[in-house]
């Protein structure tokens, strides 16, 4: 285990023999249903050594796009941390590159996020003794990865780490703010109770920088261009400035530093182990600016959260933590633009649809028009929904059909919905229906008044008198329901005699009712039958 000690920017070695064999550990792990897994104990093994569980950790993590030599640039951290800071830290220039695996080529090499095994003892200049780990995370953008795979390491790596190196190619462009404004958004909601400045140190690490003609290489260039591309103005959009507020919102510290160019034989050579001989003079000399930056012990950013500064032991609950939060349902899904903007296109297209259906159907039973038969009624909602749906088609989408059809099926749903109030505003309007109870009641009690009078005529006077007790229940009834409608009291007795009223229309008034109606409906057909039979004979007889 390495010691660091630095008094006024002095350096010192101070090397405590190990058998341990070291390298990089695995500790958020990702599988094939895009879901992040803690590795609990390869965790602890790293944040639960003895010699520093209890002391005060700095975690400097490295993100970006895939690809883009975040392993590489790693390993030079590390070599010098191994080397303890000393003026030489760089090495032999036929030494191969060891440490974090890296590789040429277009395809990711690393894969969620990664510690190094050895933590690194080192003295501030303040007398403190303090642990530093180095991170290594999964890369951005692959053609395996999901936007939220994306935001959440960029996420967990943010949350976890007191410096945050962004890192990026040739450049900062406008799409590399948006995508670090999502990534730590999506942070800052899994931190319920953050700061005003959630985060720590941010460092932009632009990488092959082409033009020192305009910002020269390192960090002095690097905070010349980081003001440019940080600045807001008036006469930006509102919503670019919003962006760079956020950024600024969410660090309590931002630089930026630029790195020239390795080499075409970085680039090209697929056998290049690292080797400084083959990297170019500029590069290396931009390295030694650039790591001691970063880890000297004057330089070095303890992680705090709270204002408190975390231990090595702490910082395992809130992986913990923080991972939990992840694999639940409790943050909403982070979407491409494409996808975002597809969807809210496809909303549009729901509500002006929805709205065609419901001033179609109000046009036919809403406000003050008058009840329509229900089979009416089905057959306009039918067409209304037909309607709605072939303009919801016509209307031009992103996504395709396919990203489309489950907002035909929430439009389908809400039509739905919205039919069922048209009907119930439309029943309460027949006036058969909200006048049932009392002509029941009534017609049963008039039916029991002539009864009784027959009864009466004929001397039988206790059916006259049970005729009589009925009527009197049932104008009882009567008087009992008007109280509760007009009351608003006792709503259960009012349902209760409305029940009754209804199977009493239902198995003796409604049956004999339509037997006299289709009597009369034959009555009046032979009738007319008749008549033409006669005007006929009329006719023939002229």
């Amino acid at each position: 285990m390495n010691h660091i000690q630095g008094e006024s920017g002095d350096v010192g070695e101070d090397v405590i023999p190990t058998a341990k064999q070291h390298g990089p550990v695995q500790v958020i792990v990702s599988d094939d249903e895009h879901q992040f897994e803690l590795d609990e104990k390869a965790l602890e093994t790293v944040l639960l050594q003895d010699d520093i569980k209890d002391l005060p950790v700095a975690v400097v993590s490295v993100a970006g796009a895939f690809r883009k030599g975040k392993s590489f640039i790693l390993d030079f951290f590390l070599r010098y941390l191994k080397c303890g800071g000393k003026g030489d830290w760089l090495g032999s220039d036929d030494v191969p590159l060891e440490g974090f695996t890296w590789r040429g080529g277009a395809e990711r090499d690393t894969t969620g996020i990664l510690f190094w095994s050895e933590v690194f003892k080192v003295i501030t200049p303040s007398g403190e003794e303090i642990a530093v780990l180095l991170v290594d995370t999964q890369g951005a953008f692959d053609s395996q990865s999901t936007v939220r795979d994306c935001a959440t390491i960029f996420a967990l790596s943010t949350m976890t780490s007191s410096v945050q190196i962004y890192n990026l190619s040739q450049n900062i462009q406008e799409d590399d703010l948006q995508h670090l404004q999502l990534f730590t958004e999506y942070g800052r909601l899994a931190l319920e109770d953050c700061s005003d400045r959630p985060f720590q140190k941010l460092m932009f690490l632009v990488r092959d920088w082409s033009y020192p003609y305009e910002s020269p290489y390192g960090i002095e260039g690097g905070e010349k261009i980081l003001e440019r591309r940080l600045l807001v103005s008036d006469k930006q959009h509102h919503e670019l400035q919003s962006l760079r507020k956020h950024i600024r919102s969410c660090f309590s510290d931002i630089s930026c530093f630029l790195m020239p160019h390795p080499g075409l034989k970085v680039a090209t050579n697929p056998n290049f182990d690292g080797r400084l001989s083959e990297i170019e003079s500029d590069f290396k000399k931009h390295l030694l600016e650039l790591v001691p930056l970063v880890l000297s012990p004057r330089n070095l950013v303890v992680k705090q959260i709270g204002g408190q500064k975390v231990k090595a032991k702490e910082l395992v609950h809130y992986f913990k933590a923080y991972t939990a939060i992840y694999k639940g349902n409790e943050l909403p899904e982070p979407k491409s633009m494409l996808e975002a903007t597809a969807e809210a296109n496809n909303l549009s297209a729901v509500s002006a649809a929805k709205d065609y259906y419901t001033q179609a159907m109000e046009e036919v039973c809403g406000g003050k028009k008058p009840y329509l038969n229900t089979a009416t009624l089905e057959v306009e909602h039918m067409k209304s929904k037909r309607k709605a749906l072939e303009q919801f088609s016509a209307r031009r989408k992103m996504g395709g059909e396919e990203f489309s059809l489950k907002y035909v099926e929430s439009l389908e749903r809400e039509m739905e919905d919205l039919f069922s109030n048209f009907r119930s505003h439309n029943e309460g309007k027949n006036i058969m229906k909200s006048a049932r109870t009392p002509a029941v009641l009534f017609i049963v009690a008039a039916i029991c008044y002539v009864l009784s009078g027959i009864f009466g005529i004929l001397g039988m006077y206790s059916f006259a008198n049970m005729f009589n007790l009925i009527m009197g229940v049932k104008l009882l009834l009567l008087a009992m329901w008007a109280y509760v409608r007009y009351s608003g009291d006792y709503r259960e007795v009012g349902t209760r005699i409305d029940s009754f009223a209804n199977v009493i229309w239902d198995y003796a008034l409604k049956p004999v009712s339509a037997k006299l109606m289709a009597k009369g409906i034959q009555t009046a057909t032979n009738e007319m039958l008749s008549d033409q039979g006669i005007f006929r004979s009329k006719l023939n007889y002229m």
